[in-house]
């Protein structure tokens, strides 16, 4: 199974990841790990007034304050994964690159809101839901 974890750094985050590495069933050889994070892009007007080469180191940089201590965590749980860090919207970054990888399941965490939280603030995962065809498995 190719799998897309969908990983943003925070505590939520750090319950998907606990769940997935405490359960055999989502482990092993026959399954290929993507972790992604999505970087927002800075809006246009600042980006514009920003040196290109400082930008994309900008992005790197914070794609890997997440994958730090996940990398870290997955090596001492034997698990390997390919790590990518994109930027843009955050729910279309992870509904595309879902659908285009070709991936066969979405995991990611969920902060838990309740309905009427959801709709008036949205979320990540609402939006993932509503716009993504792969199955997406939600952990909070």
């Amino acid at each position: 199974m190719k799998i897309l974890v969908a990983v943003d750094g925070s505590e939520f985050t750090r319950r998907m990841v606990a769940y997935w590495t405490a359960h055999e069933e989502w482990l092993g050889a026959s399954h290929d790990f993507t972790v992604l994070t999505v970087v927002p892009t800075i809006p246009p007007r600042a980006a514009a007034v920003l040196d290109r080469e400082l930008l994309h180191a900008y992005y790197a940089d914070e794609g890997e304050k997440v994958f730090k201590p996940l990398r870290t965590f997955l090596d001492g749980q034997r698990i390997q994964a390919t790590f990518l860090s994109k930027t843009g919207h955050v729910a279309d970054v992870i509904s595309s690159t879902a659908e285009e990888g070709k991936f066969d399941l979405v995991m990611m965490g969920s902060h838990g809101h309740s309905e009427l939280a959801g709709l008036v603030m949205g979320s990540v995962t609402t939006r993932v839901l509503a716009g993504c065809k792969v199955p997406l498995l939600i952990v909070r």
